[in-house]
């Protein structure tokens, strides 16, 4: 699957059949520093996607495979704008000129790199 809107990385995905949990992301230099997940980055904070989390649950294959068509994929850059109060959940996250709502449990899937 190409990336959108023209850009020049492609992303393969191929879910296998053991049901393993596994990272897909092309190589990247800067898949040397931590990546964490998208949920456990603070208000305000830039990020850079570096790769999605695939999980072994059908249901939860569909949500990734939604998070990607929607264009969370590497090398592009997200924010969390804003955190609901008191709960924490759900997730303002600005995609290019696009702000999603994600809940923390679907923001967990997207693995990115802190921007300092």
């Amino acid at each position: 699957m190409s990336r959108p809107f023209g850009t020049s990385h492609t992303l393969i995905a191929v879910f296998h059949r053991t049901h393993s949990v596994r990272t897909f992301a092309p190589p990247m230099e800067a898949k040397r520093e931590r990546t964490v997940s998208l949920d456990q980055l603070s208000e305000a904070a830039w990020a850079t996607v570096a790769g999605v989390t695939v999980p072994a649950d059908a249901a939860d294959r569909n949500l990734v495979l939604r998070l990607l068509e929607l264009g969370f994929v590497p090398g592009e850059r997200v924010q969390v704008v804003r955190e609901a109060k008191p709960g924490r959940d759900p997730l303002a996250i600005r995609l290019g000129h696009t702000t999603f709502a994600l809940r923390r449990r679907e923001a967990a899937f997207i693995q990115v790199i802190a921007n300092s």
